[in-house]
């Protein structure tokens, strides 16, 4: 952690990587108007016209981690693990924005090992969770979560790995 003080290596039991867009996403421009006044001098006059770019719709998948043993090193306990899962799941009912209207946590997948050190590498893991579009509506653009199809191969897991899915 660069400080004004050496603090030297800051590392806790959660990691999370960047999201990623399954489809491509094409931002669109869009106008909009301010009509609220400010000032009451310019109370004829002042109307501002601006752009905003959007994106009209984007599925992102996001992986995360969580080390059993770093777990351990730091205290962070079962209770803290359902705080984080809940923080997921509701991450953006209580921050809306024009920018974030209807940004919304759509499905968590938690994969669990009956061994701290794990069971199977993520990358495995990750593999069996497929995101597609659904059949008959792959050449239009995405518009809705119900445009795609989310399966988990669970039959298929590695031994002494569990999954549970959350909304």
């Amino acid at each position: 952690m660069t400080t004004e003080v050496n603090s030297g290596q800051v590392r806790g039991p959660v990691q999370v990587a960047f999201a990623s867009s399954i489809d491509p996403v094409i931002p669109m421009e869009v106008s909009i108007t301010r009509m609220a006044v400010t000032n009451e001098k310019d109370l004829e006059k002042e109307r501002t016209m601006g752009r905003k770019h959007i994106i009209p719709y984007g599925l992102y998948r996001v992986h995360g981690y969580v080390s059993a043993k770093l777990a351990e090193r730091t205290g962070f306990s079962e209770d803290d693990l359902a705080l984080l899962w809940r923080s997921l799941i509701n991450m953006f009912e209580h921050d809306r924005s024009a920018a974030r209207g209807e940004m919304s946590t759509r499905k968590l997948v938690v994969f669990k090992h009956d061994h701290p050190m794990g069971n199977a590498p993520a990358h495995v893991l990750f593999d069996s969770v497929q995101v597609k579009r659904v059949e008959g509506k792959e050449d239009t653009p995405a518009r809705h979560y119900s445009d795609y199809q989310v399966n988990i191969a669970s039959e298929s897991l590695p031994s002494g790995v569990t999954v549970e899915e959350h909304l």
